[in-house]
């Protein structure tokens, strides 16, 4: 897959995910915008979410995608993310059943327990996605979905910016960001037998430029996706 470094316009100081995001908890929430990824979950129709018994939060943050499940009437959600300070607003939230401090990739959770598993604007921070699906496929039954949104790797490319915020000097600064093709996505996919039901991508728009006004460059640019995943099995 083609390396950030090369579409790089930026040049941010970058920091590694568990340090970026430490530094990023306390204003996490005032600056990324719901356009980004809840208003994709909104666009999903073959996810009857109410009757998700057991769902997984992969890359948890601090809650905002299990608020949003608990608005659509999911009562059990796990949650992993691999930064401890995020995990502490997630916590004092109380959404989730349990927390874990771990790895997306390798969550340490029982396998073949859950109906849904959701994963937010976490695989632009992992060098292969591979790993990913195949987490999520072991921790799914085996009529399970898979629920991924991401930043766009167009926009990635094209406007040349990674995931960043404000530091504490009011510098910006990166956290280190990949570039995942929609093909590799499907690749990591059928290899664990999983295929696509939806795909849904979200596009810089009025909200977005009212935001952002210095974005109008970039109106009807493709920002995130989401892809909706089921169990090979499932959807036959």
């Amino acid at each position: 897959m083609p390396s950030f470094d090369r579409f790089d316009q930026r040049h941010y100081r970058t920091v590694s995910v568990r340090d970026g995001y430490r530094d990023w908890s306390p204003s996490y929430e005032n600056t990324v915008v719901d356009s980004m990824d809840l208003a994709l979950l909104d666009r999903i129709v073959t996810v009857p979410w109410a009757t998700m018994s057991r769902v997984v939060d992969l890359g948890c943050g601090t809650g905002r995608t299990a608020s949003w499940l608990r608005a659509k009437g999911v009562t059990r959600i796990d949650g992993v993310d691999v930064t401890p300070e995020m995990l502490d607003v997630a916590r004092a939230k109380s959404l989730h059943e349990r927390l874990i401090e771990g790895d997306v990739r390798s969550t340490g959770l029982d396998g073949d327990v859950y109906d849904l598993v959701v994963c937010c604007l976490v695989d632009e921070h992992l060098p292969e996605v591979t790993g990913l699906y195949r987490e999520a496929r072991r921790l799914l039954r085996a009529d399970g979905t898979f629920v991924l949104v991401g930043f766009h790797p167009y926009f990635i490319m094209s406007a040349g910016m990674p995931t960043h915020f404000d530091g504490a000097d009011g510098d910006p600064v990166a956290v280190e960001t990949y570039v995942h093709l929609h093909s590799e996505h499907v690749a990591a996919a059928k290899a664990v037998d999983l295929v696509a039901t939806e795909l849904h991508e979200g596009l810089i728009d009025d909200e977005w430029i009212r935001r952002k006004p210095k974005w109008e460059a970039y109106r009807d640019w493709p920002i995130s996706f989401a892809w909706v995943w089921c169990a090979s099995e499932a959807s036959s």
